[in-house]
């Protein structure tokens, strides 16, 4: 084996995955296609030289290969922002081939936007989450067929929506015969939902019973389960982040810049975020609006200036992202 320094681009795929190693000096010493495996991959690179860093881009399936890797061979392997990773490459031309190497070139020279590689317990937690957001999204979306096929029919009630008594009311009020058998399989498709919810939430539970982060979280004002599982599936650990600042952009809490000259201006929230966390944080915003003195104060202040409620329920999920950074990066040091 060659005893020069070495740097590795991967392009995965499913079945398989572009190889590239590089030397110091840029020189490509391989290029080729191997088995998706990480001892084959191992083996191809090790011919070549003495590995300093492995770089590949982030999608499903390369965690668990990276984690196979680094157990296998001890090299330092990271994940690559695929929408950055993009922005970067001059060719528009796309191949494999050029795209591993691309991924070395930027290893190499320090270039790579990493992402975060989630323990295994972590990314198990965020499917678990997603999961049951998947769940509550298609319970959503049922609701709104049952209220589109009842103003269809123009049946309306005074009940409020969703109580004991409106649902009775929607079994027993009368449709046409087919608009009935939907209706019946709408409101069975909602009871499997709500007992498929509870099921996963009692998981979320049990999986979390000994996390003492999400017990810290549980214990703050406006928090619940729900937004701490969040927190911790997909925030992970609070001290990666180098502020809080940093971390409420993660989240999509910051506005977007949009200024140009003399001009200067927000352009709404960021787009480059997950929406699921931002909507759980926004609701968690509007409760601490309600309970915590610090926040029902702020939002007193934006409303005088005439800020609508969205932007103000944005600006304080923002000030309390960056407060619980620094209080849960203490904890967590401790």
């Amino acid at each position: 084996m060659d005893d020069c320094s070495v740097f590795v681009g991967l392009d995965y795929h499913q079945d398989s995955v572009q190889v590239c190693v590089l030397a110091d000096d840029g020189r490509v010493l391989g290029n080729r296609r191997c088995v998706n495996d990480a001892v084959a991959v191992a083996a191809y690179v090790g011919e070549r030289g003495r590995v300093r860093g492995v770089a590949m881009e982030s999608c499903e399936g390369t965690a668990d290969f990276a984690e196979a890797l680094i157990a296998d061979t001890g090299w330092s392997v990271h994940l690559a922002h695929p929408g950055y990773v993009s922005r970067m490459r001059q060719n528009p031309d796309k191949t494999d081939y050029s795209d591993a190497r691309l991924l070395a070139d930027l290893e190499r020279v320090g270039y790579i936007p990493r992402v975060w590689l989630a323990p295994q317990a972590i990314r198990e937690l965020r499917r678990l989450v997603r999961h049951r957001q998947q769940l509550v999204n298609e319970r959503r979306n049922t609701k709104l067929r049952i209220g589109a096929l009842l103003r269809e029919h123009r049946r309306r009630c005074d009940v409020s929506r969703w109580t004991r008594a409106w649902q009775e009311w929607l079994r027993n009020t009368e449709l046409p015969e087919e608009s009935r058998w939907i209706m019946d399989r709408h409101l069975a498709r909602m009871q499997q939902l709500n007992i498929e919810v509870k099921e996963v939430e009692q998981r979320l539970k049990i999986v979390t019973r000994d996390d003492a982060m999400v017990h810290r979280l549980v214990e703050l004002v406006g928090v619940g389960e729900v937004t701490a599982w969040a927190l911790r599936a997909e925030v992970g650990r609070f001290d990666r982040f180098r502020s809080g600042k940093q971390l409420a952009r993660f989240c999509g809490l910051t506005p977007r810049n949009a200024s140009s000259g003399a001009r200067q201006a927000d352009a709404g929230l960021i787009h480059a975020c997950n929406g699921a966390l931002r909507a759980v944080l926004i609701e968690a915003a509007h409760r601490l609006k309600r309970y915590d003195p610090r926040y029902t104060a702020m939002a007193a202040r934006l409303r005088r200036r005439g800020k609508p409620g969205s932007v103000i329920a944005a600006a304080v999920a923002n000030r309390w992202m960056r407060w619980l950074y620094h209080e849960m990066k203490t904890s967590q040091a401790a």
